[in-house]
């Protein structure tokens, strides 16, 4: 029987996860169907709940339902419990088992494709939703020196600073900070400033060697790297190799054995400008 997979997100029209878990299914020889299926918040539990009931054997999770799926796992694997939010669903027996492999997926891109040494960067992480919850513990547990999170909801930065648990490393801002602490070596933009919300950044954000990453790719992502191209990040990276990398780790976690990514990311990459961010 083939397995039956989905990618859920509201809106998720345009989201590459299908085609890049066809290609992973072909390159390892799994016989798998996976879809797409938008469901609005206030549907997303029956969604879920229904895709269980007919065979769902896995799921990722998009925007904007990352923390919303937390309350339907039976169980969560440690870095979905520290993140706070889970990407990845599998099913087990009756039941959900909830994972998160975005800060994974982002930290192979940024050191095994960039080969970008993360250990002692100072951190700018803008944002505190889903996307930023499932990239700031893997940071962290990448080495790098400290992580300041900054977002226009003051009480989601204190709530995923508090969460991770390191008040040494870990500390929040508010978006009225921003022009006076001074230059990171990194800087992550989890908002949704690219699509249509915007963000205004000064660029003494950059630090010389700065690297700049975006978690949204295509359109979405533009904003934000120009921006960051302008204050002289030496690094501009949006968040196709991340997407890759995380469906992979999610495909290993399903299957047993993790895809070649390095084909299906040269693809994707050659039509980039033509696409959106839905994942």
């Amino acid at each position: 029987m083939t397995a039956q997979f989905a990618v859920f997100g509201h809106p998720v029209a345009h989201s590459l996860s299908p085609r890049i878990h066809a290609a992973f299914a072909r390159q390892e020889g799994v016989d798998l169907s996976y879809v797409a299926i938008d469901a609005a918040p206030e549907d997303f539990a029956a969604a879920i709940h229904s895709f269980g009931a007919v065979g769902g054997a896995g799921a990722n999770i998009t925007l904007p339902h990352k923390e919303r799926v937390v309350a339907l796992c039976s169980q969560l694997s440690d870095r979905a419990r520290r993140a706070g939010a889970v990407n990845t669903l599998l099913r087990a027996g009756a039941a959900w088992h909830g994972d998160n492999t975005d800060g994974l997926g982002l930290v192979h891109d940024l050191t095994e494709r960039h080969r970008l040494d993360l250990r002692g960067r100072r951190v700018l992480l803008l944002g505190a939703g889903g996307a930023a919850r499932g990239v700031a513990p893997a940071l962290l547990d990448a080495g790098v020196d400290s992580l300041w999170v900054v977002n226009r909801s003051p009480d989601k930065a204190d709530a995923l600073s508090d969460a991770l648990g390191e008040p040494g490393r870990v500390h929040t801002r508010y978006l009225a900070d921003l022009p006076s602490l001074g230059g990171f070596e990194l800087i992550v933009n989890a908002t949704s400033a690219g699509r249509g919300d915007g963000l205004s950044l000064p660029f003494s954000l950059a630090a010389p060697r700065s690297l700049a990453v975006d978690l949204s790719y295509g359109e979405a992502a533009i904003s934000f790297l120009a921006w960051a191209g302008a204050a002289g990040c030496s690094h501009r990276i949006d968040g196709l190799g991340m997407l890759v990398e995380q469906a992979a780790e999610s495909f290993a976690l399903w299957h047993g054995r993790r895809p070649d990514t390095d084909a299906v990311y040269a693809e994707l990459t050659a039509r980039a400008d033509a696409l959106h961010t839905a994942d």
